[in-house]
């Protein structure tokens, strides 16, 4: 997705493009067909709401810009209610061929196994980054920036949080700073409502490895499942320890366990349950993640998973405009880069494309704008995330910079969100008309 559109807003800027695929000669696990913008699990893009929906916003603005995954999915569009859902074969042809028709445009088939070193280049290989190519990014960046599989923890929105129960503190007061002291978020269980957690947690549904990212666990991402089948008491030693806390609700009762949740951008927006990496499927993640006091209304900007994902550390590797710091010449985008779904990916490619083809025709652009969808997500990914515990994102609200004036809390959602669709639509525009 991501490659695909790089190379096609690059081409339509009058750059001369190579896509280098190495499918079908070198295949994956989960690929079926050689055809460029390939479908491998959903065949939805999810919500069209441009209006109160994050991702729908971002539907908006590839439209805006003109976008060959927009446009080849409205040709192949499916009944979905009010999501974008499409024909995958007709629509990955379709993509394949408007790219092969293009006449800047030419694809090579083979595979890529190093950096060059001159050239402009864009990375766009996906969670499937072949072994060679991957070996050769971990030798530039440092192994321990490139993950191969991705221990995610679930994400929740800070507002959907009761603060009536749970409260911030380090544990046993940590820090040079206030900030530092009140670093972490918790939520205080009863010996009772422990061992109710640790039943559902055993009893729920969990997912398995498909064919071909089977890994074996290792202690650092082990699921809270598995840790719970090593002994009822174990989270409660883990990451579920309630040494070094003083519950300010109840000051004289002594929590039996606490659920810790860690900031996981530089707004505040978004808290991530920490050490909560799980194999449960998601409904079952919902209902049990609900059972911890002070999550009983929570909403999930990402719930939690465990599976074959090749991405970098990107706030760590990547400049403002998706370059390999150590590598200024060499671009990465699309879910390699951090992000999560098919119309992030293809959004970061977009974005790629344009910057690319831009710094090569010496046109100087303004930054990304950060109010536009495009623009939360470029700058979480390239510096608005906390880089030590970096995992991949979907485009979502938290992510945007609060609008002034407007209320927090789920009665005031349809108005805010409205208010940010309005304000990303003006600032994405206004960055559009800097090209010529």
């Amino acid at each position: 997705m991501a490659g695909s559109e790089a190379a096609w807003q690059a081409a339509h800027m009058g750059i001369k493009v190579v896509i280098h695929e190495m499918r079908p000669k070198v295949e994956t696990f989960a690929h079926q067909t050689g055809n460029l913008g390939e479908m491998v699990c959903s065949n939805s893009f999810r919500s069209d709401d441009d209006e109160q929906n994050a991702v729908g916003l971002l539907h908006w603005e590839m439209r805006a810009a003109n976008g060959l995954i927009m446009a080849a999915a409205e040709q192949h569009r499916l009944p979905a209610g009010g999501a974008l859902a499409v024909d995958r074969e007709p629509f990955a042809e379709t993509v394949t061929a408007r790219l092969k028709a293009h006449p800047n445009l030419r694809v090579s088939y083979e595979e890529i196994t190093e950096l060059p070193d001159d050239g402009h280049w864009i990375f766009a290989t996906g969670p499937l980054t072949s072994a060679a190519l991957g070996e050769a990014i971990q030798r530039e960046t440092g192994a321990e920036r490139l993950a191969f599989f991705d221990a995610i923890a679930p994400i929740i929105y800070a507002d959907s949080i009761d603060m009536s129960k749970a409260w911030m503190q380090s544990r046993y007061d940590k820090g040079e700073t206030e900030e530092e002291r009140t670093a972490y978020l918790n939520c205080p269980m009863d010996k009772d409502q422990y061992e109710a957690f640790i039943d559902a947690l055993l009893a729920a549904d969990k997912t398995e490895f498909h064919e071909g990212e089977t890994a074996g666990y290792f202690d650092g991402c082990l699921p809270i499942e598995v840790m719970a089948e090593r002994g009822r008491e174990t989270l409660r030693h883990g990451p579920m320890k309630p040494v070094g806390l003083t519950n300010p609700h109840q000051p004289d009762i002594k929590a039996h366990a606490v659920v810790q949740l860690r900031r996981d951008n530089a707004l505040g927006t978004l808290f991530n349950i920490v050490g909560f990496q799980t194999k449960m499927k998601y409904g079952a993640q919902t209902d049990v993640f609900r059972m911890i006091p002070g999550l009983e209304n929570a909403s999930f900007a990402r719930l939690g998973g465990i599976h074959r994902n090749t991405f970098l550390n990107s706030p760590t590797l990547l400049d403002s405009e998706m370059r390999l710091r150590s590598k200024p010449n060499i671009r990465f985008a699309g879910q390699v880069t951090g992000v999560e779904g098919y119309v992030e990916s293809a959004a970061m490619g977009l974005l790629a494309g344009r910057l690319a083809a831009a710094e090569i025709l010496g046109q100087a652009l303004p930054p990304v704008p950060q109010d536009s969808a495009m623009g939360a997500l470029i700058h979480h990914i390239t510096g608005g995330a906390e880089a030590k515990t970096f995992q991949p994102m979907n485009v979502n609200f938290g992510l945007f910079r609060p609008v002034d004036g407007l209320k927090a809390g789920r009665r005031g959602r349809k108005d805010r969100y409205k208010a940010y669709t309005d304000r990303a639509k003006d600032a994405w525009q206004s960055w559009l008309g800097n090209f010529s």
